[in-house]
């Protein structure tokens, strides 16, 4: 039987890029310290942001402070540790974007996990929804073989990575999406996080760790700088 063999960007990350993402773990929590409210101009455009797996709200501040200095005004999700995909997870979601929404459209920001969240959220209430952007979000492909923490998920989560409580679609959302993704990505493969073309309008590799998105002040100015140039392109 001839095997098919596998192309390199469909591959979960090695091991030794996985341990990497462990020294981002002291930033990370330095970076949470301070009030978790709204950030960021009082009259700038809104952005919820979404924490990826086993991140919360101060894991994302200064992600949500990087937006803030772009001139967003940023909101937590205020959902707690991000545990996986439940079966009112959308429903929640929802609730937090009409919270929100003012009645400016919203500006979602999912980072890994978040960005699957922010995509089915998007989906759902793409009136209330300006654009969608995922920072190395395994949207596309197979989730049992592209990142390697499937088994912690499965553990936590309680469901197979593959069988989440709610559908998951891969085509695009119906609104404007922006998919930023690395080579050196720790977490999850370049082609999970990159999608294909029918998948997102728009996708840009960073040079960013998994753990480098939500924390590192060079990379989220870059974050900030590609948000703002998609969406003049794509809003003229």
């Amino acid at each position: 039987m001839e095997l098919t063999e596998i192309d390199p960007d469909d591959r979960a990350p090695s091991g030794w890029l996985r341990i990497g993402e462990v020294a981002w773990h002291l930033p990370r929590l330095l970076a949470g310290l301070g009030p978790l409210g709204p950030r960021g101009p009082e009259g700038g455009p809104p952005a919820l942001v979404l924490p990826g797996f086993l991140a919360d709200d101060r894991t994302t501040m200064e992600l949500r402070r990087g937006l803030a200095r772009g001139g967003w005004r940023t909101y937590p999700w205020e959902m707690g540790t991000n545990r996986g995909a439940k079966a009112d997870t959308l429903e929640l979601l929802g609730r937090r974007l009409d919270a929100v929404h003012d009645p400016r459209k919203v500006l979602l920001v999912g980072w890994s996990l978040g960005g699957l969240f922010a995509r089915e959220l998007a989906r759902t209430h793409p009136a209330k929804v300006r654009a969608v952007v995922t920072l190395g979000a395994p949207f596309s492909g197979d989730l049992r073989t592209n990142t390697n923490v499937r088994r912690l998920y499965e553990w936590v989560a309680g469901h197979p990575v593959d069988q989440p409580p709610f559908p998951r679609i891969t085509d695009k959302p119906p609104v404007p999406t922006l998919a930023l993704w690395s080579r050196r990505d720790g977490i999850v493969s370049v082609r999970s996080a990159r999608g294909l073309p029918g998948e997102r309008d728009r996708a840009v590799e960073i040079d960013a760790s998994h753990m480098g998105f939500a924390v590192s002040r060079p990379v989220l100015s870059r974050v900030v700088t590609e948000i703002d140039r998609f969406l003049k392109d794509v809003e003229g």
